[in-house]
């Protein structure tokens, strides 16, 4: 893909130069395949192992790679971009990613979040908070935290044509009175209709809720559905007492349908530079449109997110070279890329947010 005249940073250069980087071999052991919360800080080429007493403090100077391993439900790993990190340190976290996933047989999801733009998922990781310093791996670290808990998750599903879940904090302030959500607590998922909520959200609620029991919870999970009021006690168990909710207006549902909009790209390296060809640019789409031979790049910008969908038989470098690609992508589109979500995905492993923008998907 050719660069836009005067777009792309100057950090974006070391992405797409990676190869010219190896970092050292044997870095990672058959520990990281053992179920729990590991965090490393990237010191040149080199990933240090920190201590939990040092989770969730990170330096604006340096980039870390945090691997979230849940045993058979599989792994995530995450890439933290601070924000005065260097471009050599961004490309050496890029690529212990790159050996990291490899040496883990390609199966985590692979996330990359820019300081200030962290999806839920990755703060709670964190149940103490993150705290951000200045400064790179000469500074002190704060207090120990603790892992990864129980499944606590929460979904707002919000609009009228394009309607979307978007996983938002756990807590009663991402709650209105005009928006369906679903809080994910792994054997119960409770479904939530605001009294304001449209029907188009009201019927989107039931669906995403159901995805979840049938594809995260394999069919075993109990579906709860109230209404705004009804509120469970296992709900205020987790989220407290309800406080006054605030009114929604028309004016939200039409932003988030067009923040929702996606469009889905085919990517083949097949002559030696990616190229990109267009499969459909309104979802939702078929899933039979994902080929296990090839790559494939979803593009929902408009909400700083981008999804690379690896396919089990797709060539070898195309799998590698996933990150480059969301990375090239976001050049080409003109997003900013320090604000820009990256997500990738090998076949069997799409998250409930990815699948939501297909039909049916079971």
């Amino acid at each position: 893909m050719e660069q836009e005249p005067g777009t792309g940073p100057e950090q974006l250069d070391g992405v797409i130069q990676m190869l010219h980087f190896q970092p050292a071999p044997g870095q990672f052991g058959p520990e990281v395949r053992e179920p729990g919360l590991m965090v490393w800080r990237v010191e040149k080429m080199k990933a240090v192992l920190l201590e939990p007493a040092e989770f969730g403090a990170f330096f604006n100077g340096d980039s870390y790679l945090v691997l979230e391993h849940r045993g058979d439900q599989g792994a995530d790993l995450h890439m933290w971009i601070g924000e005065k990190s260097s471009r050599d340190e961004q490309v050496a976290c890029a690529m212990l990613a790159t050996q990291l996933d490899n040496f883990l047989g390609g199966d985590p999801v692979q996330h990359r979040h820019v300081q200030g733009y962290e999806s839920p998922e990755f703060m709670n990781l964190f149940p103490r908070g993150v705290s951000y310093k200045e400064g790179g791996v000469e500074s002190g670290f704060r207090r120990a935290q603790s892992g990864s808990g129980p499944i606590q998750r929460l979904y707002q599903i919000k609009g009228k044509r394009n309607i979307r879940a978007k996983e938002v904090e756990l807590s009663w302030s991402s709650f209105n009175k005009g928006d369906c959500f679903i809080l994910d607590l792994g054997n119960t998922i409770v479904s939530w209709i605001g009294s304001q909520a449209n029907i188009f959200e009201k019927q989107k609620v039931r669906e995403i809720a159901t995805l979840i029991r049938d594809t995260e919870r394999h069919g075993k999970a109990q579906i709860t559905n109230i209404t705004e009021g009804e509120e469970p006690q296992e709900m205020l168990e987790v989220l407290g007492p309800v406080p006054e909710l605030t009114e929604s207006t028309p004016e939200e549902d039409s932003k988030a349908d067009v923040s929702n909009s996606a469009s889905l790209y085919k990517v083949s390296d097949a002559t030696g530079s990616m190229k990109l060809s267009k499969v459909s640019e309104k979802s939702p789409f078929a899933k039979d449109l994902l080929l296990r031979d090839d790559c494939f790049i979803l593009d929902n910008g408009t909400n700083g997110k981008i999804f690379v969908w690896k396919g089990n038989a797709a060539n070898a470098e195309e799998k590698r070279e996933a990150l480059k690609m969301a990375d090239d992508f976001i050049q080409q589109m003109n997003y900013q890329r320090m604000k820009t979500q990256v997500e990738i995905l090998p076949q069997g492993r799409e998250t409930v947010i990815f699948k939501q923008f297909f039909h049916n998907w079971n």
